[in-house]
Order: C-alpha cells, then structure tokens, then sequence
C-alpha cells in the first residue's frame, strides 16, 4: 500500500513540476513574441479639459414677496403656469398700493395668495421660474479648481439627449467648496448657448476647455519616462535598408498635458517613432496562471492590471 501511495505522490509532483517547466517557457515565448508597442510623435491640436458633472437649473427661478404690510389683495391678475413678462402687473390691493410686478420674465410656477387674503411684508405670494434661460451648475476637484476661469469655453452632455451636445460658457466660480469624505469640490455654473430638448433637473456632463495649442508635438502620457529629474523617450530608428532598427534615449522637455497625450516642446520631430510601455498580460490568463503557480489552495495574487489605454488628443482633467 505504502509503495503504491510513492508511486501517486510522483506522479502528482511530476507533473507539476512538468506543467511549471511549460508554463515558464510559455510565458518568456510570449514575451519574446510580443510586438513591441509603438508610437509617432505628431503634429497638431492638442487641448487640456476639465470635468465635472451636475443638473441642468434656470438662471432665474425667485420667490415673489410682498413689499406691503397688513394690506388686503383686490384682485389676483395671473394663474400658475402663466407665462408673464418682467414688469407685469400680478397682484392688485383694495386700497391701491403699488401692485406686485414680475421681476424677471418667466412662468408663474406657485401662487400662494387669493383676493381678499391680507398680506405683510415678506410674504411670499408667488414663485417665477424662466424655462427659456437655463445653465448647468457642474462640481469640480479641488486639485483643478484653480485652472477654471470665468469665460472658458465648455461642451456639456446631457443624460437625457445622448445624440446631442451643448455648449456654453463658464459664467461663475465658487469662492467656497464642500468637502465630503476629506475630497472638496467647487461649483461652476456653466452657461447654456442653447437649450434645445432640455429640461430643469437632467443630469450633465462638462467637459471645460482650459488650455489648447495648435501645432503642438505631442506623444501618448506612457511614452514619456523619468530619470533623475530629467524626462526621456525612446526613439526607434531603421537601417537604410530597413532590415535592422536600434534604439536611442533622448532628452525632452514637455510642455501642456491632458490624460492621454503629453506635449514635447524640445527634443524629438514630427514623424520620430518612440517605444511604448508593454502592456499586461490578459487579465483572465494572468488570474488562471496564478492559480495554478500559487499550488493547491493557494491564493492567487491576480492580476497587476494594465497601462491605461491611448485616447485622442482632446482630453479630460489633467493639466500641466
């Protein structure tokens, strides 16, 4: 019996030991083969935005108040969801005290009074909302707070119309953040150019342009490296005969950044060719061969992820 347990025991371990042996060649042919990850430096339009999401608001949306005290209401001139124009007569007084008017055009979207109601001063007797003038109010981090500006251009998303885009324009920064969970963020209202298909309360999306330089060289963010202090890239060149490539490192100086592209403003040429990070393994892969490498019942330690993918050269919040 104890003879035939050996035999398993070796048997197990073999194989293990075999399948380590395959799995160990297999993953250093799969590095050898791995095309190598390439980039060109390019020429052109390079912009740095900053994000925030929030609502869509009216500009103008006031509670009406009295302006008179202990006076008796003669005559209610509107109803709710009447539109009115700034100035219009609203409420009228028995003893002919100066009305109440409309302070900004709008709907009346509340009355809270009727003729023969007394009045003090205060009171709110109506609310206005103007739907035709709208703005989003955004929430942006306090890390790129100070790169917005009153006036910036921004185009905005809205949940509710997804084959659309707005534009509009920062109009107010809050001077005061709200902190929740130790990160503040600020408000921006953003002015809306046009307000086709919208409505109070939709959910927005803006993207807030905060730089942009034409003709600029820029490369992917992954392809710039560091070394005491100085920046580099590896430029890749090719034989006359094209049969052989070396490599050079290269000193650069960088200038605008977003979250996909960085811009070089000494160092490299419109067309050079520089290496790229390899990126991770597939994750599924990685997890199934950390489970077989960690032994039986061993935790696997997954997956280490992956360098963050190369987007175009408009990009969100990061700025230089």
């Amino acid at each position: 019996m104890k003879k035939w347990i050996l035999i398993v025991v070796s048997i197990v371990i073999a194989g293990y030991v075999g399948y380590q042996w395959y799995n160990s060649k297999t993953s250093t042919s799969e590095a050898a083969t791995a095309p190598a990850r390439m980039a060109t430096v390019q020429k052109g339009k390079l912009e740095v935005k900053i994000s925030g999401s929030g609502t869509v608001q009216p500009v103008t949306s006031v509670d009406i108040k009295s302006e008179e005290n202990n006076k008796t209401i003669d005559e209610v001139l509107v109803e709710a969801g009447e539109e009115v124009k700034a100035g219009d007569e609203l409420i009228t007084y028995t003893d002919g005290s100066d009305p109440v008017i409309a302070p900004a055009d709008g709907v009346i979207t509340t009355l809270s009074v009727a003729a023969d109601d007394r009045v003090t001063t205060g009171q709110v007797v109506a609310h206005l909302t103007n739907y035709k003038d709208l703005q989003t109010v955004v929430q942006v981090d306090e890390l790129d707070i100070n790169k917005i500006q009153i006036g910036q251009s921004v185009s905005i998303t809205v949940n509710a119309v997804p084959d659309q885009t707005f534009t509009g324009t920062v109009t107010t920064v809050a001077m005061e953040g709200a902190s929740s969970n130790g990160v503040s963020t600020f408000d921006v209202t953003i002015h809306f150019d046009k307000i086709d298909n919208l409505k109070v309360g939709m959910s927005t999306e803006a993207s807030i342009l905060t730089a942009s330089k034409e003709d600029a060289l820029y490369v992917p963010l992954d392809g710039i490296h560091t070394a005491n202090g100085d920046k580099y890239v590896i430029v890749q060149s090719s034989s006359s005969d094209g049969q052989t490539s070396s490599t050079e490192q290269k000193t650069v100086k960088t200038g605008l950044a977003n979250e996909d592209y960085v811009e070089i403003t000494e160092g490299v040429s419109e067309g050079d060719v520089i290496q790229l990070p390899q990126l991770a393994a597939d994750s599924s892969t990685t997890n199934q061969r950390g489970m077989m490498q960690g032994g039986f019942g061993a935790p696997s330690m997954g997956n280490m992820g992956g360098m963050r993918g190369v987007g175009g050269p408009s990009g969100g919040r990061s700025g230089n």
